[in-house]
């Protein structure tokens, strides 16, 4: 079995309430699965959507694999990739002492993404002005038990927050 056969690959998005809004990175996942060049791949999230990342990395490391390299699948850099997200694989890595768990780059800056972009800009020449657009109602996504609205504040007062809540109000895993 070549190495890379021991590999697996655990995309983690950041969840949405909206549902199928993952669907995008469950597809790209699929697409990885079947090229058969990783013994196992997996797409999960990091809040508000199922599969969570712990029960994740549960089944993955039961295909007996030496390594399992975590993608964030992210464009942007944030509290989430340098923390968050970095802070509950450590937790969960614990629980595996025998497999390697990398946590890889998030998606970021690539050349490939400027085509991305500019396919995109096209795609949008023959759309109708954005006041045409007919949106839905917020209510129609109602946040699950426990959630909070994402609330903007400024860096001291987050800092207030989450010393008087205790910090881990959303990862209800």
């Amino acid at each position: 079995m070549s190495d890379k056969k021991r590999t697996a690959v655990i995309l983690i998005g950041h969840g949405s309430r909206v549902p199928g809004a993952g669907k995008d990175m469950e597809k790209v996942a699929l697409f990885l699965a079947s090229s058969g060049e990783y013994s196992v791949v997996e797409a999960c999230y990091m809040s508000r959507v199922s599969p969570f990342f712990p029960e994740t990395l549960k089944s993955v490391a039961k295909y007996n694999v030496k390594k399992i390299i975590v993608l964030p699948y992210f464009l942007h850099s944030g509290l989430h990739l340098v923390l968050d997200i970095p802070a509950m694989i450590q937790k969960e890595a614990e629980k595996y002492p025998d497999v390697k768990i990398v946590y890889g780059p998030h998606l970021g800056y690539d050349s490939t993404m400027v085509e991305l972009v500019k396919q995109r800009i096209e795609d949008a020449k023959n759309f109708k002005d954005v006041r045409e657009l007919k949106l839905c109602a917020r209510n129609e996504y109602p946040l699950a038990e426990g959630e909070m609205e994402f609330v903007p504040m400024e860096p001291a007062d987050a800092q207030k927050y989450m010393e008087k809540h205790g910090g881990d109000h959303h990862h209800h895993h």
